[in-house]
């Protein structure tokens, strides 16, 4: 006998308030009750976001809120920049690209980065260049990219603007949206706001909403324009998921009560962790070099397609991770950290890897990732179980 024990990038596991939300029940969305509820969530999501600015929500996946970033910002034939280094840079090219603009592509290899300068030459030598398009975590690689450095590098720009996919930044790694000057910011509600999925959230700069200003929207459903206008009256354009908004509330208030910097200090407790014990087992981290908190991604052994391990952690153990995608598929496995995990999760997960290796013909010290797990838990926290050391 086993539970189920999810540890994929998204859906994460539910928040059990979340869950009771879920069973109430349904609201008009047209009335005084869910005006207020409304009101409250969006002053939620920006404290979450730790921005003064709109925060617009949708009744979608993170996707259609990227695309309606594109429509609203640029028209056809302008340009833009896109920063890919995986599966989902290489999303914002196919948005684009569908809604006829001129893509030009700065990628790095998976598992690799791109340095903040190179989109600063980038722009000098395209200065017609309208957006950059980028992601904060690269759930497909494990890697992060440095959101500051580039704020800093298009706020030199006036009439370029940095749109960032967050999907599995937000809540799980430090993103102060305002002071890192950062335009565009989206995200899913089944990530680390530990809901389902079905919500999606852009936060939006004053810069932006003037380029919005000078664009010819071609979307009806995705019209941020008349998003906000409803927003600040607290209702939505078109009927909403009202159920998902009661259960949204439910983890801001959590997540308040918390405060999102212990949200981002467990996430990095939870990845640290899992780096160190992936190493101590003489295993291959595949993002070596800037690694998201929100997940960990480890190659398969030499000679086992990583199916078999997830496949043996799922059946034997309950414990579901991710394959990898693109052209890393059956060659990686990776570990979530986002939403609602903690110490002991992890722990417990180590443990049942490091048997399912050993099943595998993997010669591993049964206990040293565990022992590696939880040196990094002293370090942090020490016997009292109090943070000694920020993330």
């Amino acid at each position: 006998m086993f539970k189920s024990r999810l540890f994929t990038p998204g859906p994460t596991p539910l928040l059990p308030q979340v869950q009771q939300a879920l069973s109430l029940p349904i609201l008009h969305h047209r009335t005084d009750e869910f005006r207020q509820i409304l009101t409250e969530v969006l002053d939620g999501l920006r404290y979450l976001y730790d921005t003064q600015h709109d925060v617009l929500l949708f009744t979608a996946s993170a996707t259609g809120v990227m695309e309606g970033a594109v429509v609203n910002l640029l028209n056809r034939r302008d340009e833009a920049l896109v920063v890919s280094v995986g599966k989902f840079g290489e999303r914002w090219v196919d948005l684009l690209r569908t809604h006829g603009i001129t893509a030009r592509i700065l990628s790095a290899p998976y598992g690799q980065i791109i340095d903040p300068q190179d989109v600063a030459v980038q722009l000098e030598k395209y200065p017609s260049t309208r957006a950059v398009f980028v992601q904060y975590s690269e759930s497909s690689t494990g890697v992060k990219l440095n959101i500051k450095a580039l704020g800093e590098v298009v706020r030199q720009f006036p009439q370029t603007v940095l749109i960032v996919d967050a999907v599995t930044g937000l809540g799980v790694m430090e993103l102060p949206v305002d002071l890192w000057h950062l335009d565009v910011v989206i995200a899913g509600s089944q990530k680390a706001l530990m809901i389902p999925p079905g919500l999606a959230f852009a936060s939006i700069s004053e810069k932006a909403w003037r380029l919005i200003g000078a664009t010819q929207c071609p979307s009806f459903y995705f019209d941020f324009r008349k998003e906000r206008e409803y927003q600040l009256r607290g209702e939505t354009a078109y009927t909403p998921s009202t159920s998902l908004i009661l259960a949204l509330r439910e983890a801001l208030q959590f997540i308040r009560e918390l405060s999102r910097e212990v949200l981002i200090q467990n996430a990095g407790l939870l990845a640290e962790a899992t780096r160190a014990a992936a190493k101590a087992l003489g295993l291959h981290l595949f993002a070596e070099s800037s690694p998201s908190d929100a997940l960990t991604v480890i190659r398969a052994p030499a000679g086992i397609d990583s199916r078999t391990i997830i496949k043996e952690l799922k059946n034997n153990f309950g414990s579901i991770v991710a394959n990898g995608q693109g052209e890393m598929r059956d060659k990686i496995f990776r570990i979530a950290h986002l939403g609602y995990h903690d110490f002991s999760d992890i722990l417990a997960l180590i443990a049942c890897l490091e048997l399912v290796l050993r099943r595998l013909g993997v010669n591993v010290n049964l206990g040293s990732g565990v022992q590696a797990a939880q040196g990094v838990y002293l370090l942090r926290k020490g016997i009292d179980g109090r943070d000694r050391v920020a993330p």
